[in-house]
């Protein structure tokens, strides 16, 4: 009985070797994002990339769910956004370590991170009817970019502070990107169905028909040369899907170390690739 056991408990995969899937389809998604202008990477690196949101946001719900210190596993992520928020402003409004094309980064994964964990915490206090810390935590952070939209318009002189604010220390979503409203919508759909794994990724299925598919395709039937085939050749969000079998191989179990790994690789690998591209870029000019 006790060899049966064990032998169950080791089908499957970890926490961790999700997050390696995740990590090396990432990178080849970089890859073909920082390195594009050379076009010598292949269109299917960013397609094989979607799996590693999708697996990451996976990752992060299991690691909030579960870890004894939910304050100090929200900080490390928050101060690896506030870092890479903020050089990303400084890129984007002052031109700084802008490369000579115009071209900058925009990886932000770790700001969605940040707003969906804070909206995550207010869900659960709602759930233990801590009404008032719950409706903040869950609202607010919806209700920012709104918010911060009307500051500026009345209090033009706040704009840059403001901007600043909203880049680093209290970070808002957008339409596109890494901190885009699909992504915290992925992310609102793992939390809430965390608690069944069948019910839970038949939900990120339906989620991902109906971003992937219908979304996408209706945003982009409006350009002239659109078919539908283009979905997964151009507008191809919808190869995140092909999460859902990893997902449901997932073991329950943490797998071995590395966390430090994955805390400090996200921000030194965008970075690395980056200043590679850059040099890249002026060699072939």
């Amino acid at each position: 009985m006790e060899t049966t056991l064990k032998q169950i408990q080791a089908k499957g995969i970890t926490e961790t070797g999700l997050k390696w899937i995740a990590l090396v389809t990432m990178v080849m998604d970089h890859i073909h994002y920082l390195f594009g202008f050379t076009g010598q990477i292949p269109e299917w690196f960013s397609m094989v990339g979607r799996l590693g949101a999708p697996l990451f946001l996976f990752c992060l719900v299991e690691g909030f769910t579960h870890t004894h210190n939910r304050k100090r596993y929200f900080a490390k992520v928050y101060i690896i956004s506030v870092i890479m928020s903020a050089l990303l402003f400084f890129m984007a409004y002052g031109g700084v370590f802008v490369r000579p094309d115009g071209f900058y980064p925009t990886n932000g994964i770790m700001t969605a991170f940040v707003i969906l964990m804070v909206i995550w915490q207010g869900i659960d206090w709602l759930a233990e009817k801590k009404l008032f810390p719950g409706l903040v935590a869950v609202l607010f952070p919806l209700a920012w970019p709104f918010l911060a939209s009307l500051l500026t318009i009345q209090f033009p002189a706040l704009s840059s502070p403001l901007g600043f604010l909203c880049y680093s220390f209290v970070p808002i979503w957008g339409v596109t990107g890494d901190s885009s409203w699909p992504v915290l919508a992925m992310g609102l759909v793992l939390y809430l169905f965390r608690k069944n794994r069948k019910v839970q990724v038949a939900a990120f299925c339906a989620y991902y028909i109906l971003y992937g598919v219908v979304y996408m395709g209706l945003m982009a039937s409006y350009l002239p040369d659109f078919t539908w085939t283009q979905l997964f050749t151009r507008y191809y969000e919808i190869y995140g899907i092909l999460a859902a079998p990893l997902m449901l191989w997932y073991n329950g179990e943490r797998g071995g170390g590395h966390k430090a790994l994955f805390y400090v690789f996200y921000p030194a690998h965008v970075y690395i690739l980056y200043a590679l591209s850059w040099g890249l870029y002026l060699w072939l000019k």
